[in-house]
């Protein structure tokens, strides 16, 4: 029986949703390539992770070993190497983060294996693997074959897919580490997080979110009392932030924050995925932008094509008619 291979990605004891979502699509490509799934957990006393990956995958693969405690790239592909040679996977699945982009080519040059990165979308066509892939700022989708092969390894963009939970009771095996001597050339020395800010707005319930289509520094305070009209945060973009009009702990995405709120709303926000990424759990998503092909769109749950200084003024307005007071 072959296997698809996802890597589980951890940090500080919890893992990351990106497992969960190539779970989620593994778990279909394993169906149609008549395959078992295998979630890959490396780690050190981490066999808590490990029953949870077990409802979610028909395997686990455990690899623990001190030298594991952190992610390190060589440490990871030593190890992945070895598992890959013995199992010989049809596919292995690892995230298009920092971590999956830092050991992913490495590991697929010594193994002699394609790579396909930033995948959005994967689907075997028989034995040949097709990958999709975006281009232009997320505009052009562009499906592509990968050089028939029998192994695959393939990166995958966060919140490509949904992740969902089957009901599941996998086999756990604990595997012994290859690891015979210490890593040199990389080492682990400590997790440096953001200090924090004067607004929170992870924990707001309603975000107005702002990008580049505000044109001008002097239209801030009109979408400012925007996000006050609703009781709401105003948060933005990266190029907000770069231009210095807000501070960096209201930044939305990879790069700035993840945010669940309610409601939030995109004004003049093209949609790039670094900025889905932060805000894709969002109750309720509202997208203004005057360019209907914007990626953001494709994120929404309503979406209107309009100039947003259109839109704001009215939409203020009528907030306040609802609430009874006056603008």
């Amino acid at each position: 029986m072959t296997e698809i291979f996802v890597l589980a990605e951890h940090r500080q004891g919890q893992i990351r949703d990106i497992t969960f979502e190539m779970l989620t699509k593994g778990r279909e490509l394993a169906e149609k390539t008549n395959s078992d799934l295998t979630a890959v957990l490396l780690g050190k006393e981490v066999k808590e992770q490990a029953e949870t990956l077990s409802e979610y995958a028909k395997k686990v693969l455990l690899v623990e070993d001190a030298k594991l405690e952190n992610f390190n790239s060589e440490a990871y592909h030593k190890v992945l190497s070895s598992l890959i040679n013995e199992h010989k996977p049809l596919l292995t699945m690892i995230g298009h983060t920092s971590f999956g982009v830092d050991l992913a080519p490495s590991l697929a040059a010594a193994l002699k294996l394609p790579l396909a990165t930033d995948c959005i979308e994967l689907e075997f066509e028989g034995e040949t693997l097709v990958i999709t892939r975006q281009m232009y700022g997320g505009k052009v989708n562009v499906k592509a074959t990968v050089h028939k092969a029998e192994n695959y390894i393939v990166t995958v963009r966060q919140a490509a897919f949904p992740a969902q939970k089957p009901a599941l009771n996998g086999e756990i095996t604990e595997t012994p580490s290859p690891l015979s001597e210490e890593i040199t050339g990389k080492r682990f020395i400590k997790y440096v997080l953001p200090p924090p800010g004067g607004v929170d707005i992870t924990a707001a319930d309603v975000l107005v979110g702002i990008g580049r289509g505000i044109k001008d520094e002097s239209n801030m305070p009109m979408v400012e009392e925007l996000a006050n009209a609703f009781g709401g945060v105003l948060a933005c973009s990266r190029p907000i932030v770069d231009k210095g009009w807000l501070p960096t702990d209201r930044q939305v995405g990879t790069s700035g924050k993840t945010v669940k709120p309610k409601l939030y709303i995109a004004l003049g926000i093209s949609g790039a995925f670094q900025h889905v990424l932060g805000m894709k759990n969002s109750d309720l998503i509202i997208a203004v932008n005057k360019d209907s092909n914007a990626p953001i769109f494709s994120f929404a749950d309503y979406g209107v094509v309009e100039d947003l200084f259109k839109i704001v003024s009215p939409l203020k307005s009528k907030i306040y008619e609802l609430k009874g007071r006056k603008t």
